[in-house]
């Protein structure tokens, strides 16, 4: 008897700690949705030691709302009151978009682990900023747009003046 009251009270103790977690990351998610990203990202930090406690959707959400929450971060670094220099500016807002390259990727790869995990807006928002963040490491103009590819199928048309005879 003794032995499953103290089974029920670790049980019990063990959901509330993961209802904790989660009433963590809602709570980061409302600051983030009202454009608090320093409160939010204070919020993240604390849990993200935590984050293997949470289910396999609240990870992805922890990790999209985490990488969308520096990637808009480093846009306002130019603006903060930290960027007394350029330099240093130049500096917070590459760390602030490799950790949302970071982030984001998780998201993404959670993603294709467990489809659904992402809601599909946050996966487009998530796909497009990944787009602009992968800039920063391939270089501008590396991801060829839809619309300008290549068709390889092509070939190139033959040009009727020139001239066969090599041997000149």
């Amino acid at each position: 008897m003794t032995f499953l009251c103290a089974a029920a009270c670790v049980a019990m103790l063990g959901s509330l700690g993961c209802s904790t977690y989660v009433s963590d990351l809602d709570r980061a998610e409302k600051h983030f949705q009202a454009k608090q990203h320093e409160q939010a990202l204070a919020l993240f930090r604390v849990l993200e030691p935590d984050m293997n406690s949470l289910g396999a959707a609240d990870r992805a959400r922890y990790a999209y709302l985490r990488g969308m929450n520096n990637y808009r971060l480093s846009g306002q670094a130019e603006d903060s009151s930290l960027a007394e220099a350029s330099a240093k500016a130049s500096d917070v807002d590459n760390a602030y978009r490799a950790h949302a390259r970071y982030w984001l990727g998780m998201a993404l790869a959670l993603e294709q682990v467990k489809a659904g995990s992402l809601r599909a807006e946050w996966k487009a928002n998530a796909d497009v900023a990944m787009r602009d963040l992968n800039q920063d490491v391939y270089g501008i103009g590396v991801f060829v747009d839809e619309a300008d590819s290549i068709n390889w199928d092509d070939k190139p048309a033959a040009n009727p003046d020139a001239d066969d005879d090599i041997d000149d």
